[in-house]
């Protein structure tokens, strides 16, 4: 089983910056992937971001140029900077963490962390 806790959203003015991070814990696990998802009311969930164990990361065009996930490998936690944020932004994130447990890869979610963008 793997554990994801995430913190750091909160409410901010448009055109202000949020972290977000997302740590995993459990045992003996080794991340594939590890990815950011938001949700707003009334919307399908959507992928913001998504960083490979390589270090390769891909975004939703929503977000290109504004936000940045980074990661820790040794910590098993990773990072959401977003910038420039806009009440389009506005939603429950969620962490996403691809895991595998022996031989065999599991999804696991965390809570969701509010983020909330006024104009």
């Amino acid at each position: 089983q793997v554990q994801l806790v995430e913190s750091g959203g909160g409410l901010v003015q448009a055109g202000g910056s949020l972290r977000l991070s997302c740590a995993a814990s459990g045992s003996r696990f080794r991340i594939n992937t590890m990815a950011w998802y938001r949700q707003a009311p009334g919307k399908q969930r959507e992928l913001v971001t998504r960083i490979l164990s390589s270090g390769s990361t891909s975004y939703g065009d929503s977000v290109k140029g504004r936000f940045t996930i980074s990661g820790d490998n040794a910590k098993n936690t990773v990072y959401l900077q977003m910038n420039s944020l806009k009440p389009d932004d506005t939603a429950l994130y969620y962490c996403n963490a691809n895991a595998w447990i022996g031989f065999v890869g599991y999804d696991y979610w965390g809570q969701g962390t509010q983020v909330t963008v006024s104009s």
